[in-house]
């Protein structure tokens, strides 16, 4: 019996792998742009900064966390985001003592238990930044301006930002009686999850995937209809920056994203044309998170982009330009007592910055020129007895079928050839 990836797992083979590399390079480089460096967290941390920081009451804490005791019976969990990990590296390290605000970026492996669908899986990976010192809501405007900057540069200008405020602690306590009230009368025509968890925290039953549920609370009270005057101040800021900026949005009350440290701005993006499953990340204001996690009261603000998702829109939508990796160089032994001769070669091109690579399993020199054109290959170098003894090499251009007798200066000569090219 074949030994296969666990379920909601998958390998990236290279043809998929290329596609992967463009993305993160755009990714990191819009990333830099902006002003954002890079942190790496461990894959699991303490179970407790999860609870603490995405929220009890959360479906990823409640249903989604793999979860487990290690020989000294910790409690450790698999990172499923990657907000929480970088708040605790703030904290650990005291970075909000020096400049601010404190500007990162995490790429990496996230893990939820959920059932496995298109783009959706039980490992799968992120692109966040975290912005942590600032209450400004030009700073809310600058995470969205570089979301959507990473959209427009892979060719994703067709897209939905949604947008919406969450409110502060204050004004969302008045706002949590207020929808208490409104869904007490149809509890139960709730889902199970959200009948036991309407009381604590009911704007999860905003959020909650079943249609019932939104069916039952139909005309539900707005948020925007309590945020408190600082509130709605700020969140007309954002939306005022955003539109002088030429950047669209649509205000969605039913936005309250699925981590309970969200404060005032949220906001998803979704690309229409892939599917029912539209979101390919999100975020928002988290100003208590920090404090939450035993630190000092510091405001914060962030996005994640769900990476599977991301290459999937391009994919559908035809993005992706042509991502072959040709070799720069192919050595071709016309007879096996050259093999020294042909690694000394490779090894010095490779050295010189030019990406070279020879067969390894004895071909025929016929068999040698096929696999250097199924690889690509712009040139091939020709190493026979007559090379050897005449201390030249025969360069073969395999798009024109030029042949050059190269008796010095090969290195010059090849990245002329391929810098013109």
């Amino acid at each position: 019996m074949k030994i296969k990836a666990p379920r909601g797992t998958y390998d990236i083979l290279p043809e998929e792998a290329v596609k992967w590399q463009w993305m993160e390079q755009i990714i990191q480089e819009t990333a830099r742009r902006f002003g954002y460096r890079e942190i790496r967290t461990p894959i699991f941390e303490h179970t407790e900064l999860f609870q603490r920081g995405i929220g009890e009451s959360t479906d990823i804490v409640t249903k989604e966390m793999y979860t487990f005791a290690d020989k000294s019976k910790r409690s450790l969990t698999l990172r499923p985001e990657g907000t929480a990990p970088c708040t605790r590296a703030l904290i650990e390290h005291s970075q909000y003592n020096g400049t601010l605000p404190v500007k990162w970026y995490y790429i990496g492996p996230m893990f939820r238990y959920d059932r496995p669908q298109t783009g959706r899986y039980r490992q799968f990976h992120q692109f966040g930044v975290e912005a942590f010192g600032s209450r400004s809501p030009y700073l809310d405007a600058e995470v969205i301006f570089l979301l959507v900057e990473i959209l427009q540069r892979m060719g994703l200008a067709e897209y939905e930002l949604h947008l919406n405020s969450v409110g502060c602690p204050v004004c969302r306590e008045h706002y949590r009686q207020k929808l208490i009230e409104h869904i007490a009368p149809v509890k139960e025509k709730l889902c199970k999850d959200c009948q036991v968890r309407y009381l604590q925290n009911p704007l999860r039953v905003l959020d909650c995937k079943e249609a019932s549920c939104h069916q039952a609370i139909v005309n539900f009270p707005t948020l925007m209809d309590s945020l408190c005057d600082d509130c709605s101040s700020h969140y007309s800021m954002v939306q005022k920056t955003l539109q002088a900026n030429g950047i669209d949005y649509i205000h969605d009350d039913n936005l309250v994203r699925g981590l309970d440290y969200y404060t005032n701005t949220a906001f998803e993006i979704h690309i229409p044309g892939i599917g029912a499953q539209s979101a390919v990340g999100g975020g928002g204001r988290y100003d208590g998170l920090v404090e939450s996690c035993g630190g000092p009261s510091l405001p914060g603000i962030g996005f994640a982009l769900g990476l599977e998702r991301l290459l999937l829109a391009v994919d559908k939508l035809g993005c992706v330009p042509e991502l072959r990796q040709p070799l720069d160089v192919f050595i071709t032994v016309m007879q096996d007592d050259l093999e020294p001769q042909a690694i000394s070669l490779l090894l010095k091109l490779r050295q010189q910055g030019l990406s070279a690579d020879k067969d390894y399993s004895g071909k025929s020199g016929r068999a040698q020129m096929k696999l250097a054109d199924k690889l690509g290959a712009r040139y091939v170098i020709l190493l026979g007895e007559d090379e050897i003894k005449g201390n030249f090499v025969t360069v073969r251009d395999m798009q024109s079928k030029e042949q050059f007798k190269i008796e010095e200066g090969l290195v010059p000569f090849l990245r002329a050839r391929l810098d013109n090219r």
